[in-house]
């Protein structure tokens, strides 16, 4: 276990050489993209049916860390197009992040609006995938593509463990 450049002294968040070789091409995205203060640190690509759990909390976790995140339950505007208003929130976000749980990968075998984001996001190179209540091999069988990508597991660390890392990465 390590820390990557981007953790600020004093942080007791630790990191694996697996995440950290992920995180980094992340990180310099992240950097890149920082001249452009308008943009938001996340969007967060969930399943409809975890807007009010999994989801929820990560988005309230992220937030209470300081985080602008992109959240659908607050950032679509009732009658709003979701279609339209979510194309917004990806343009205006500096990376994505996929919380892949049973309920996400139901929906993405389904084509709905997840996998539009998916899509999206899998296309920009900038997203980080977050595995919660599943495994990377049941996301294989479904995304080879996404479950490729380095993230990271709740299974091996607490949400509240993603999030506090998932905010050091943006942090600038």
């Amino acid at each position: 276990m390590s820390r990557p450049k981007w953790s600020p002294a004093g942080s007791s968040v630790v990191y694996t050489p697996t995440e950290i070789r992920a995180l980094t091409p992340i990180r310099e995205n992240v950097e890149k993209r920082a001249a452009q203060p308008e943009l938001r640190d996340l969007f967060l690509c969930h399943a409809w049916d975890d807007r009010k759990g999994a989801a929820k909390e990560l988005f309230e976790l992220l937030e209470a860390q300081g985080v602008s995140v992109w959240f659908s339950e607050k950032d679509v505007r009732l009658g709003a197009p979701l279609l339209r208003e979510i194309d917004r929130g990806l343009a205006k976000s500096r990376i994505g992040i996929v919380l892949v749980t049973p309920a996400f990968l139901n929906r993405i075998r389904g084509e709905g609006i997840a996998d539009k984001e998916l899509s999206v996001l899998l296309a920009r190179e900038l997203l980080v995938p977050i595995v919660h209540e599943t495994t990377y091999e049941q996301l294989r069988e479904i995304s080879p593509l996404l479950a490729s990508r380095g993230g990271m597991d709740t299974a091996e660390e607490a949400l509240a463990i993603v999030a506090t890392k998932l905010a050091e990465l943006v942090s600038l």
